[in-house]
Formats: structure tokens, C-alpha cells, sequence
């Protein structure tokens, strides 16, 4: 028997998490998040939190969080909820959101015992990875109005054009798609990104830049929504 972890994505798995992205704000004791199987079949499952490494597993992660149940077995048609717990008051910055990563690992059931079952055979675990984003009290202004407050310059790179962003706010800004206004992103150069924090960020752009130099960032909320914003660049 061989047992494989890939990253394959919801569409393969057959758990479905209620969401895109966990935020925990500083003044809640825990954040919970649901799950529910939706396939025929139990799953056992492992949770746990990163600091940005994908390779950091549960026994070797440095995420000040800890979850419960870090291990589960959910039957066809039923749920699970973890409770996510934050247990490292004063080791990340109190200006400024920072980014974690919780990892969901699925571990399918062997196959059943019989007379046609293989005597070999590979288990393909699907691991999940999204945004935690911890967002300590008290900061300056609002993740819904972080966007208008980044700057964007558009600059040559000799084969194409990389859009450079600083925010300059305490919120990380996360889109989905990057593109010129009036040029169709494409998802193999513009595909995702995030502008941190209080920092910098660039991101290849398809096309040639428009005469009114904006760019349009589609950018994704605290709930998974998908909002198109244009937003001005220099050059």
C-alpha cells in the first residue's frame, strides 16, 4: 500500500469546508470552521496550522494555534467542527494582520477486505490549504477600503509588464485576477496574489498598459466574495 498527499483542490476531495478563508480576530476566544463529507464513504482527517511553509506538518509546525480535533473521522453525510485557538499573545506583529496557513489533509478508507480486494493499492490523501489571517485589535482603518489605500506601478520586465504594489495599510489585500482595464486577465500570467500588509508585493500582468493607466484587481473578501475594483497605476 502506498499513500500519496497531493494538493489536488475541493473538486477531488470528499469533504467540502464551509469557506475559502478562516479570519480570527484578536478579541475572540477561538474561531470554529465546518466541514461536512459529502462522499460515500468515511474520512479521516488532520488538521493543522503553518506558518507559510508548506512542508511544516503538524508535529513540526511553529503557528502559535491549536486546533481541535487535530485528528477526525467523519462518516458519509455527516460534519465536523474545528475550533482554531490562538496561543501566542505577544510573538506576531499587533500593527498589521498576519498570514497563516490551515491545512486540511483527507485520508480515504482502505479498500474493504474480500476476495476482490487488491493486494496492493495506492491511498491519495487530498490536502486543502487556505488563509488564516489574524487580525490583532485596534487596527487603523478597514479591510473593505484597503485596496483604494495601496499604490500600484506598472513597470517593464523585457518580456511583458509587472504590476508593483505597496500597502501601506494594516490589512493583507487578496485578489483573485490582476489585469489592465480593458484587457482580459489571463489565469497562466495574472492568477491570484495577495498585497501585504504593511509591504510590497509584484505581479506579472497580461497585455499593454491603457491610456488611462488603471488596472482592474478583483479582489477577494473576508467571506470569499469576488469583487472587481479598478485601481490607478504609474508608470
Amino acid at each position: 500500500m502506498t499513500v500519496i498527499a497531493v494538493n489536488l483542490g475541493s473538486a477531488y476531495a470528499g469533504v467540502t469546508i464551509s469557506g475559502t478563508r478562516v479570519v480570527y480576530p484578536a478579541e475572540q476566544r477561538e474561531v470554529s470552521l465546518g466541514m461536512v463529507n459529502d462522499g460515500k464513504e468515511a474520512r479521516l482527517i488532520q488538521a493543522w496550522i503553518d506558518t507559510g511553509d508548506a512542508s511544516e506538518r503538524a508535529e513540526t509546525s511553529k503557528a502559535p494555534f491549536i486546533i481541535t480535533p487535530p485528528m477526525s473521522r467523519i462518516d458519509p453525510g455527516k460534519g465536523q467542527t474545528l475550533r482554531i485557538m490562538f496561543t501566542g499573545a505577544g510573538s506576531v506583529p499587533q500593527d498589521r494582520e498576519t498570514v497563516f496557513w490551515l491545512n486540511v489533509l483527507e485520508i480515504p478508507p482502505k479498500p474493504k477486505a474480500g476476495v476482490d480486494a487488491p493486494e496492493h493499492y495506492m491511498q491519495l490523501a487530498v490536502r486543502s490549504r487556505m488563509k488564516l489571517l489574524y487580525r490583532p485589535k485596534g487596527l487603523q482603518g478597514s479591510p473593505d477600503q484597503a485596496l483604494d489605500q495601496t499604490h500600484w506601478r506598472v513597470v517593464s520586465n523585457g518580456k511583458g509588464y509587472d504590476a508593483e504594489c505597496t500597502n501601506d495599510t494594516a490589512f493583507n489585500v487578496s485578489f483573485s485576477d490582476l489585469s489592465f482595464k480593458g484587457v482580459p486577465a489571463q489565469p497562466s500570467v495574472s492568477k491570484g496574489g495577495m498585497c501585504p500588509a504593511k509591504g510590497k508585493a509584484t505581479f506579472p500582468v497580461a497585455g499593454m498598459p491603457q491610456a488611462d493607466g488603471k488596472l482592474v484587481v478583483t479582489v477577494i473578501n473576508d467571506f470569499g466574495g469576488f469583487n472587481p475594483r479598478e485601481v490607478n497605476s504609474s508608470r
